[in-house]
């Protein structure tokens, strides 16, 4: 594709400014996984119906496989990439591995991006408020029990509570 066809575009990635030129027709998805290299968002049913290539938009979840990328000039981006911070890992991402919330992990970025808009939103959300914000991210490995509890110890833990996981958390009932 020659340069003529492309658009380019100033954005926020991650925390940091980034330009990229691409195809108008691409999906912000595709501009992040094709054209930023950031692999963590993933393709799923890329109908907007799984969740699973989910990041924050400006602060807000958004379905990146329904938002095109020259929508996002001038916006912030966030992506799981942009989690850790220091070569520290999110709370979220903490509380996930900690108590086996990720199993295959394909869904995984997503959910940790939805649970961090809402815990930004809600620090101190009810298991219903953490069930109806996931809602829309689907998982094929886990019962999603492990997923509330994971988003229930790290709400704690970034509230500056100290948290552990219970017993049956961690070994069943």
């Amino acid at each position: 594709m020659s340069n003529e066809s492309k658009v380019k575009i100033a954005l926020s990635v991650n925390g940091e400014p980034a330009e990229v030129a691409f195809a108008p027709h691409k999906t912000l998805l595709e501009v992040l996984r094709e054209d930023l290299g950031l692999t963590g968002t993933k393709h799923g049913c890329e109908l907007g119906e799984c969740g699973t290539c989910t990041v924050l938009l400006d602060g807000t979840a958004v379905l990146s496989c329904l938002v095109l990328g020259v929508a996002c000039e001038g916006r912030a981006v966030r992506t799981v990439e942009g989690m850790a911070q220091n070569g520290q890992l999110h709370p979220l991402q903490e509380t996930f591995a900690d108590l086996g919330a990720a199993q295959c992990g394909y869904c995984t970025p997503a959910f940790l991006l939805v649970a961090e808009a809402l815990l930004a939103a809600n620090p101190h959300p009810t298991r219903d408020e953490i069930k109806h914000a996931l809602a829309g991210n689907l998982c094929r490995c886990t019962g999603y029990i492990k997923i509330y509890e994971a988003v229930e110890l790290a709400a704690a833990r970034m509230r500056g509570e100290v948290a552990q996981p219970t017993r049956e958390s961690l070994y069943g009932r």
